[in-house]
């Protein structure tokens, strides 16, 4: 038995925020000095890269099950499904429903099940949770989703991954500005059809030894406005480092495991962390077969929505099948490759054969 996707959908935020809205931020390093280069300087060199011009941030009346929701319900709707048919909810974050102008974390009851309750399903034996990974947490949750499936404990499924990660950054961190919000989500089904699609294989890990903290929750920059309160940090330099080096070796295994050879590769969906980081990744990936690496193999989005953890995935998945990415489609019996890596240090992938 394959597992099959059946139907997409994702919520990209309204709110556009141009590099231009921090050009008054007051940016700190960690001993929390004055950067010595101006704000135009400092958001040029972001964008060169990072690949970012622009992000989305949810509305102000918005958290992440909110965001959660709207994927949700149009993934439903793509994939035809009646939802009182699910089996799992499985809903992706890292950091709950944080409301606008507050600190709290709320994850109590699980996204996964305010999703649920929002949808209105009655089937009390759909089951609804949470899962926190990291970046890769929506890939994890279809890697979980297929294992259901596969040993004929589910059926159908609901995978999402949403993100509000412009609650949880220090406005004094330069870091803040890669930052993003949005939801992506995706029906997976058990394969009744003789058409040989679905999940060819999948591959996960976690690297904590000596990598456990290179994305934590650390101070703001800013010791005397807010000493208390935690945000998202990272060690930019030892992430690119460790991912150049793992990444590309993980989505090797996960292909050589799939059967399919580098050059019946359609399409590599990875997670939108930075631009120059993902096609390095992809680069190094394509040497280890010693082959060029196709000019369009590798769909960005990053440029206008930023990194929303992980919603980039399916939200990216989403529009492509929705045909709102001219230069990029995806056909029927398309080899496609997915791989995440981000806190924990966590990294998976799977190849997909649509």
């Amino acid at each position: 038995m394959k597992s099959k996707i059946t139907g997409v959908g994702n919520y990209i935020p309204t709110e556009t925020i141009t590099n231009l809205f921090f050009d008054k931020h007051i940016f700190l390093n960690e001993n929390g000095e004055y950067l010595k280069e101006d704000n135009f300087s400092i958001t040029s060199k972001l964008q060169k890269i990072t690949g970012i011009e622009e992000r989305r941030y949810a509305s102000e009346n918005q958290v992440t099950s909110d965001l959660g929701f709207i994927a949700a319900k149009a993934a439903i709707e793509n994939s035809g499904i009646d939802p009182e048919t699910l089996d799992y909810i499985i809903f992706a974050h890292n950091f709950g429903d944080i409301k606008f102008g507050t600190i709290q974390s709320d994850a109590v009851p699980s996204l996964a099940s305010r999703v649920k309750h929002l949808l209105q399903i009655k089937n009390n034996f759909c089951v609804a949770y949470d899962l926190l990974f990291g970046c890769p947490g929506w890939i994890e949750g279809i890697i979980q989703a297929n294992a259901f499936i596969k040993s004929g404990i589910a059926k159908k499924c609901l995978v999402i991954g949403a993100e509000t990660l412009s609650r949880v950054v220090d406005a004094h961190d330069r870091d803040s500005m890669i930052y993003a919000d949005g939801a992506g989500a995706v029906i997976l089904e058990a394969n009744s059809e003789d058409d040989d699609s679905g999940i060819k294989s999948h591959i996960s890990a976690s690297y904590t030894l000596n990598e456990k903290d290179f994305l934590n929750f650390g101070k703001s920059y800013n010791n005397e406005s807010c000493p208390d309160t935690k945000f998202i940090k990272m060690n930019g330099r030892k992430i690119y480092e460790f991912a150049l080096v793992n990444v590309p070796e993980a989505m090797k295994k996960c292909l050589d495991q799939s059967g399919y050879s580098i050059d019946q590769l359609d399409k590599i969906i990875i997670h939108q962390a930075n631009e120059k980081m993902d096609e390095a990744i992809v680069q190094r990936f394509y040497q280890l077969y010693d082959t060029p690496t196709p000019s369009d193999i590798m769909p960005m989005v990053i440029s206008k929505l930023g990194n929303s953890s992980v919603a980039t995935i399916p939200s990216l998945l989403t529009m492509i099948l929705n045909n709102e990415l001219p230069s990029h489609t995806i056909k029927k019996g398309d080899i496609l490759l997915f791989a995440s890596v981000g806190a924990g240090m966590n990294i998976n992938a799977f190849v997909y054969k649509y």
